[in-house]
């Protein structure tokens, strides 16, 4: 597993428009723009405990699957924690989803969004009693013919858009 450290930071980057996270050996640049993140990004904080304690906990649900490469766990992990902590709020854009008509309740953080031209995995990174704030967890997501999520963009959605991911559909990807 790639531990956090205290040596981590946040990094507020006006040259690439990102936020990115410097875990000392290289720098991670996340999808966020400057313009969607809270205004304590730009003092450049360090990683803290509260984002160590999410990104060990993102890490360690998803290291469970055996789906993805450790280097890929702590892209999603980092993201995610980016993603719950350093974000503007955002309002819900559950047009774009179909809605869940099932009877399963969602007992995961992964979990599927359906458009009408995709389906896709996503990671609930915060879950309110109304929206949830998702991250993509493949390529390109196709919200409609013009609006693509890249991967580890957020999106809010109103929870009545969530489906449970199918575990067997999971595993049968990793096979």
């Amino acid at each position: 597993m790639v531990q956090a450290s205290k040596d981590w930071q946040w990094i507020y980057s006006e040259e690439v428009n990102r936020l990115l996270v410097d875990l000392g050996e290289f720098q991670l640049v996340t999808p966020f723009k400057l313009r969607q993140l809270t205004e304590d990004t730009r003092d450049n904080p360090a990683f803290s405990i509260q984002d160590a304690a999410f990104y060990n906990q993102v890490f360690q649900y998803l290291q469970q699957f055996g789906v993805w490469r450790e280097p890929e766990i702590c892209q999603i992990a980092l993201n995610a924690t980016a993603a719950k902590y350093y974000l503007l709020p955002m309002q819900a854009k559950s047009w774009f989803f179909k809605p869940y008509q099932g009877g399963t309740a969602i007992s995961d953080a992964i979990v599927v969004l359906k458009s009408a031209h995709q389906q896709g995995e996503f990671l609930l990174v915060d879950c309110g009693a109304e929206a949830s704030l998702c991250i993509n967890l493949q390529g390109p997501y196709h919200l409609d013919e013009h609006l693509v999520l890249e991967p580890f963009q957020a999106i809010k959605v109103l929870n009545d858009r969530i489906h449970p991911l199918i575990i067997t559909q999971k595993s049968a990807q990793s096979a």
